[in-house]
Order: structure tokens, then sequence, then C-alpha cells
């Protein structure tokens, strides 16, 4: 017993150091790419006012915070994004649990939502303008269409994917088509869901950021637009590296709900 101890001890040990060594390596790969940027721009090797520098990222960024800028077009895009990705998720799963329960229904619409998928969303963008106007209302629709349709398709493929012998023994115990989905549908779907929402993060970045390339004037996608027509590229890239790091925030946030849910589960 104390043999069989000492093993789970090692064990939990080496995994406490590959963690540690996962974690140095991500953080010296981003300073090693830092420091190498900064080193090729102060040494001419790179135009940084093409390419800009981390120095002159920073700059940029205590110029909006001291001017109070940053967190308005943060706020703006933040709001615009959570929204779009709440309003898709939601719908996504709830229109893929309508086409799982009726096999008609889904072979009906299955042709459209392939095509919905495959059409660049930003040739919709006029129309989405002239439907809501040129606000943040068109900026969260297309948010929402650029997600919405990818969790139809991998939500419906994980309810679809569920065990076929499982639903059969549900079936012959008498269980309803509610109870079968409560109790074996969604919670083998569990996985699957997980996976849609963090691709979900980047997709309603992608989505609100795209709308704002169309109609806002607030926003740190407009930064970006606004920075590269007056050729300022420290704005550009200042408002990129925020957007990263906000991504970042909200991908770790829907890990640890995932690492929650496997708790409960």
């Amino acid at each position: 017993m104390k043999r069989q101890l000492t093993e789970h001890q090692k064990y939990l040990d080496k995994l406490k150091k590959d963690k540690a060594i996962v974690i140095f390596f991500r953080i010296a790969i981003l300073v090693i790419f830092l420091a190498v940027w900064e080193l090729l721009a102060d040494l001419k090797v790179i135009d940084s006012f093409l390419f800009s520098s981390p120095s002159r990222v920073l700059v940029t960024l205590f110029n909006l915070h001291s001017s109070g800028e940053l967190y308005s077009h943060i706020f703006t895009t933040i709001f615009e994004t959570l929204a779009g990705f709440f309003i898709a998720s939601i719908l996504g799963v709830l229109i893929a649990v309508v086409l799982w329960w009726s096999e008609k229904l889904r072979k009906i619409f299955e042709p459209y939502i392939v095509v919905l998928n495959s059409l660049p969303k930003i040739a919709l963008g006029p129309m989405i303008i002239i439907w809501f106007g040129a606000g943040m209302k068109a900026i969260i629709f297309m948010a929402v269409i650029i997600t919405v349709i990818v969790t139809i398709i991998n939500m419906l493929s994980g309810f679809i994917e569920t065990d076929e012998n499982k639903i059969l023994l549900l079936k012959s115990m008498g269980a309803t088509k509610s109870q079968i989905f409560l109790k074996l549908v969604l919670p083998s779907a569990l996985p699957t869901m997980i996976s849609t929402l963090k691709i979900n993060v980047g997709m309603s970045w992608i989505g609100s950021i795209m709308g704002e390339y169309l109609v806002s004037k607030r926003g740190l996608g407009y930064l970006i637009v606004y920075g590269g027509q007056v050729f300022k590229l420290d704005l550009v890239m200042a408002s990129t590296v925020v957007l990263c790091v906000l991504a970042a925030i909200m991908y770790l946030v829907v890990s640890i709900v995932e690492r929650t849910l496997i708790k409960w589960k």
C-alpha cells in the first residue's frame, strides 16, 4: 500500500513538473519573440514605422490609457463580442436540439446550413447595415451570424454521434424522447459543447471586429482601421495586442468552465 502511494506521488510530481515546463516554455517563447522584435527594430533590421516595436506599442497603450480612450474602446468591443457569443451559442444549441429532435427537419434544412456556413459573411455587410443601421446592432448581428452556424453544425454532430445502442436501450425501457435527450444525448455531447464554446470565442471576436471594420466609430476594430488609414501602425499593433490578451482571457474563462463541468459530471 505504501509503495502504491509512493508511485502515485511520483506520478503527481511528474504531472506538476510537466505543467511547470510547459508554462516556462510558453513564457520563454513570448519573451524571446518580444526581445528579438525590439532588437531588430533598434538595429534597423526592420523598419519600426512599418513593423512597430514592443516599446512603441507600450508607449501607444500608455497614451491611450492616459487619455481614457483605451477603456472606452475595450468595453465597446467586449460588449459586442460577449453579446454575439452568448446569443449565437444559445441560439445555435437550441436550433441543433430542434434538428436532432426531428430528422425530417434536419434533412430539409441541412443543405441550407451547409451553404450558409460556406457563405462569406462579409458579403452581407451592406445588407446588414441597411437592416440594422450603422451601429452596435449591426456589429452584434455580424458576430452572431458568423458564430451561430458553426455552433449548429458542431452541436448537431455531437447529438447525432450519441451511441445508438444506448438510445435503443433507453427506448426499450420506455424512456421518452425528452428523457433520452436529457439523460443521454446532452451529457454525451458535453465535450462537443465545450469544444464549440472554445471555437465560438474566436468566431465571436472575428465577427465583432469584422463588424467594427464596416460600421463602428468606437471599438478596437475601429482603432485598427483608423490606425491603418492614417498610417499609425503603432496604434494598429497596440490594438491587436489588446485583442490577443482579451481573447486569451475569454478562452481561459471557457477552460475554467470546462474543468468545473468535468468535476460536476
